[in-house]
């Protein structure tokens, strides 16, 4: 994967995949400090220690369709190669938190990307769940959830283009007051 939002959109697909029902997002970037950090939280199935020990095994999945689990082992190499680590904790029937650190300004710390595009695909696509974005930046926030889009347009479809249109123009906005290009 060429930037960070497309692993964020994997883990929470596969936080959809173990019936997540609320799912956090939260990127805090901290370029003084030398720091980004992603973290995803859900209140899926969750998983037990052996499990969550070895889900960043390329070769481990719990999944019967396919023989590999690439998403949290490649997000766990990313972050090696940018001088972070990647920590799951996770209990059965309570869920998982997904945190990953990054150096800020290594080399090969892949670029964030478009988190609009995502952001858009996540909370548009899934209509059902609770889905929080929290980005910081320098000391600076910018807060999205599923249910202020669902207050905002209650008698539309949330497909609608004049809703589609509406959240790239709040993510983009909102992203660019503290700092981020979408």
């Amino acid at each position: 994967m060429k930037d960070l939002s497309l692993h964020i959109l994997d883990l929470v697909e596969n936080a959809i995949a173990a019936k997540a029902k609320k799912i956090e997002i939260s990127i805090q970037e901290e370029p003084k400090e030398d720091r980004l950090v992603i973290e995803i939280k859900d209140d899926g199935m969750g998983m037990d220690q052996e499990v969550s020990q070895k889900a960043t095994d390329p070769f481990f999945t719990t999944r019967s369709s396919r023989r590999v689990g690439l998403g949290l082992s490649l997000m766990a190499q990313a972050a090696q190669e940018a001088g972070g680590r990647l920590r799951i904790e996770s209990e059965l029937e309570k869920g998982t938190k997904v945190a990953t650190t990054f150096q800020y300004h290594h080399i090969d710390r892949k670029p964030l990307g478009d988190m609009i595009e995502t952001m858009t695909t996540l909370l548009l696509g899934n209509p059902e769940l609770e889905i929080s974005y929290i980005h910081q930046k320098d000391g600076k926030s910018y807060v999205l959830n599923s249910q202020m889009l669902k207050e905002r347009f209650m008698n539309q479809s949330l497909t609608h283009p004049e809703v589609i249109q509406w959240l790239r123009k709040h993510l983009r906005e909102g992203l660019a007051q503290i700092g981020v290009q979408g």
